[in-house]
């Protein structure tokens, strides 16, 4: 047995302000598109992401759980590494749009990795490597 390839599927609270981010600001393709999912391609790496945008929590009565699957506080709990080639040049492109996470500059890590993360609009943490 091989494990042979990982999806991150992402939650986030607009799908519609996520899909202009990544397609518009990272450069991923959208390929697919229904109710409150997208799938996202660029070169290698598929990206999902999905719609947890119910509200209901905040006004449950009593002690009912909570048992949706999408409820909007779920959104922004997301992180998924990407490897790249030149995470220099690809941290320069991104650099003057204001999204690198403020924690996770460029830089070497004592693993080998050079790195560094940037937050989607819910502020799920995509972190950019590329192994030396």
């Amino acid at each position: 047995m091989k494990m042979l390839h990982a999806i991150p599927a992402l939650p986030v609270r607009d799908l519609n302000q996520s899909i202009e981010f990544y397609r518009d600001t990272l450069g991923f393709k959208l390929v697919h598109q229904e109710g409150g999912f997208a799938i996202f391609k660029r070169d290698e790496v598929e990206i999902h992401l999905w719609a947890a945008s119910d509200e209901g929590w905040r006004t449950r009565e009593g002690s009912r759980p909570i048992v949706s699957g999408a409820e909007s506080f779920i959104a922004g709990t997301a992180s998924c590494r990407i490897e790249v080639e030149g995470v220099d040049e690809l941290h320069a492109q991104l650099q003057p749009l204001g999204i690198l996470h403020p924690n996770a500059p460029l830089r070497d890590e004592w693993y080998g990795d050079r790195e560094f993360g940037v937050l989607d609009p819910d502020k799920n943490l995509i972190t950019f490597f590329e192994s030396k």
